[in-house]
C-alpha cells in the first residue's frame, strides 16, 4: 500500500527581519481631550500614552501591511517571490471577504502562495507567529511573512472617556524562516471566552446597516476587568513560555509585552522577576495600542533605536480581545 509522505519537524526557525509602518498623523492627548473631560496628565498617568498615530482616509489595514512587509522583505535581502506564505493578524480589515492576506501577498508579488488572516485581537501576532513557525518546522513552508496590522481609529467612539485615548493605527511585519539554531520557542496560547464581553463590539455591522440612525458599532472595553486579568494572569503565561523554551528569567534580554498599558507591563516585569538590566518595550508612549501590530512595532522600534540588539533573547506576550493570549520566546531578528 502506498503511504502518504510525512513531514517531521526538524527545521529550526527564526525571525529573519522586521519592518514597520506608522501613519504620518500624530494625535496628541490634548487633541483627544477636545472631545472628553480629561487631560494629558490623566491619560499618561494611567496608560503611559502621550501620542498615537491615526491612519489617513485612503490608508487601510492592507495598505499599511504592504508598506511594513516591503521593508521586512527588503531587510531580509529577499523579494516577494521568495515568500512561501503570508499570515496577517488583524481585526480591522473591514471586509468579510476577501481576506486581507491575499491582497497583501498580491501587493508584494508573492503570487500563488497560501495567504490567510488570523483574528485573535491583540494576541493575533503571537498566534500568527506560532502557526508560521510550526509550518516551517514541519516542512510545509520555508519562508513565511507574518504581519500585524490595524486601523482601529474608525472603531473608536471619540466621546467614550473609557477608551478613546487608547487605540491607534499601524502595521509591522516579520519574515520567519529556517535558521541554523532555534530562534522561536513554542507558543503558549489560549483563551477565556467567559470574559468575551470585556473587549467587544456591541453592535454587528448588519444590524447597523439596517439602522444607521442608531448607535455605531464602536469598540467597547471593560478596562478594570481587562487590567486585572492581564496583570494577574499574563505573568503565568510568560513563565510558561519561558519554561517551554527551556530558559529562565535571568536569560531574557528583552521583554516585549503587548503595548496595551504601561502600568500593566510594569507589573508583569516585576511578576516575571526579569533582570534589572532587561530592556522593556515602551512603544506605547508614542504609538498607543495598535492591537495585533503592537508587538512587532515595538520590536522594530527597539532595534531601530539600538535599545535591543539582533540575537537578543526576547519574551513576547500578547493579550486582549477574546479574551485571548499568546506568548513565546524568540531571538531578535538580524534584519
Amino acid at each position: 500500500m502506498t503511504e502518504i509522505a510525512t513531514t517531521s519537524g526538524p527545521n529550526n526557525v527564526g525571525l529573519l527581519s522586521v519592518g514597520a509602518y506608522r501613519p504620518a498623523r500624530v494625535v496628541t492627548n490634548e487633541e483627544i481631550c477636545q472631545n472628553i473631560d480629561s487631560s494629558d496628565e490623566w491619560i499618561y498617568s494611567r496608560t503611559g500614552i502621550k501620542t498615537r498615530r491615526f491612519a489617513g482616509d485612503q490608508e487601510s489595514a492592507a495598505s499599511m501591511a504592504i508598506e511594513a512587509s516591503q521593508q521586512a522583505i527588503s531587510r531580509a535581502a529577499l523579494n516577494g517571490s521568495d515568500i512561501d506564505g503570508v499570515i496577517v493578524a488583524t481585526s480591522t480589515h473591514f471586509l468579510q471577504t476577501p481576506a486581507c492576506a491575499p491582497i497583501v501577498a498580491a501587493g508584494l508579488g508573492a503570487q500563488g502562495v497560501p495567504a490567510f488572516d488570523i483574528s485573535a485581537g491583540c494576541a493575533g501576532f503571537g498566534y500568527a507567529l506560532g502557526v508560521a513557525a510550526d509550518m516551517i518546522r514541519g516542512g510545509s513552508a520555508g519562508t513565511i511573512l507574518v504581519v500585524g496590522t490595524e486601523k482601529l481609529s474608525p472603531t473608536v467612539d471619540m466621546h467614550d472617556r473609557s477608551n478613546c485615548f487608547i487605540f491607534a493605527d499601524g502595521a509591522a511585519a516579520v519574515v520567519v524562516g529556517k535558521t541554523p539554531s532555534q530562534g522561536v520557542g513554542p507558543a503558549v496560547w489560549g483563551s477565556d471566552g467567559e470574559q468575551a464581553t470585556a473587549i467587544r463590539q456591541d453592535i454587528d455591522w448588519i444590524s447597523y446597516a439596517e439602522n444607521q440612525t442608531g448607535p455605531r458599532p464602536f469598540l467597547r472595553m471593560e478596562g478594570t476587568a481587562v487590567f486585572r486579568w492581564a496583570a494577574f494572569e499574563m505573568g503565568k503565561v510568560g513563565q510558561q513560555a519561558m519554561d517551554a523554551a527551556g530558559v529562565k528569567p535571568d536569560d531574557i534580554d528583552v521583554f516585549i509585552p503587548h503595548q496595551a498599558n504601561s502600568r500593566i507591563n510594569e507589573l508583569l516585569t516585576k511578576t516575571l522577576q526579569l533582570r534589572p538590566d532587561a530592556i522593556i518595550a515602551n512603544d506605547i508612549e508614542h504609538t498607543g495600542n495598535t492591537s495585533a501590530a503592537s508587538i512587532p512595532l515595538a520590536m522594530a522600534e527597539l532595534l531601530a533605536t539600538g535599545a535591543a540588539q539582533p540575537g537578543d533573547l526576547a519574551l513576547l506576550i500578547g493579550y486582549g480581545a477574546g479574551l485571548s493570549y499568546a506568548a513565546q520566546v524568540v531571538r531578535m531578528p538580524v534584519g
